[in-house]
């Protein structure tokens, strides 16, 4: 089973001035993931956590992008060794190797989830764990939805998303784009 680790939890200030995404680390076995490495506060925010779990940046081995905004992209250069994800391909050097998103594993217990809504693009990863299914999405911006998100491009789709991700058997929790990890309940945004 993969662990995972928040090591940066994102936030959107109500100014509206400052924004972070949620920084997650993956392992499972040699894969060495990091997902949505955005705007943060300062790039420590990301590499100080990181090495405390022992991993250096060029040890990383994937940095996946839930989607293309700047606020989820922003330090993906941190990790020049590591293939980058997206909803239609992965990157690495002058590599352009086209996939599906859709089931792609990045590891035995790592696979990533086409979940559009907030962009066409969107995905999502989901990371099976010893405490059962851990997905890390921009489906829900924090625990609290928003219930609708006002910068969706497809909000039936985003509906339709957020749907199929509290229907994963198995699902423990949710990492948001921009708030702490929370565990799904009859009150979470669908």
């Amino acid at each position: 089973m993969a662990e995972l680790h928040v090591l940066s939890e994102g936030y959107v200030r109500e100014d509206g001035e400052r924004v972070a995404s949620t920084v997650t680390f993956v392992r499972d076995g040699g894969a060495l993931i990091v997902i949505d490495p955005g705007m943060v506060a300062s790039r420590e925010r990301i590499l100080e956590p990181l090495a405390a779990l022992g991993v250096r940046p060029e040890d990383v081995t994937d940095v996946v992008l839930s989607h293309h905004h700047p606020d989820h992209a922003m330090h993906a250069g941190l990790f020049a060794s590591a293939r980058v994800h997206d909803h239609w391909a992965w990157y690495r050097g002058d590599r352009w190797a086209e996939r599906e998103a859709e089931g792609f594993h990045l590891g035995p217990d790592v696979w990533l989830m086409g979940t559009p809504g907030h962009t066409a693009e969107d995905v999502s990863t989901v990371v099976r764990t010893a405490q059962g299914l851990v997905v890390c999405t921009h489906l829900w911006w924090d625990a609290s939805g928003p219930a609708e998100d006002p910068l969706a491009e497809d909000p039936r789709a985003l509906h339709a998303s957020r749907a199929r991700v509290l229907s994963l058997p198995e699902l423990a929790r949710i990492v948001p784009g921009h708030g702490p990890a929370f565990t799904p309940g009859p009150g979470t945004p669908s």
